[in-house]
């Protein structure tokens, strides 16, 4: 559980640079803070949590406004999150 909860605050950190750069589009930015916010709850469980995250960064993903840098990274952060 710590190594999991280790990599969720990788991840976490990943989403919050994402969230600040001001080269993705605002509809993007705003997902990604609904994606770092489905990571941060209380009370919900882990699994939970991450399905949560993993949706909003699909929605992302699929936009075409998403700069191809950008998209790799949330590519990245969704396979992490797969593997916990």
């Amino acid at each position: 559980m710590v190594k999991e909860g280790g990599i969720v605050l990788e991840i976490m950190e990943l989403l919050g640079e994402i969230g600040e750069d001001n080269s993705v589009p605002r509809n993007v930015r705003a997902k990604i803070k609904n994606a770092f916010s489905a990571l941060n709850q209380e009370g919900k469980s882990l699994p939970v949590k991450i399905n949560a995250s993993i949706q909003e960064l699909d929605e992302c993903s699929d936009d075409p406004n998403v700069p191809a840098y950008v998209r790799t990274q949330i590519w990245d952060i969704v396979s992490r999150l797969e593997s916990i």
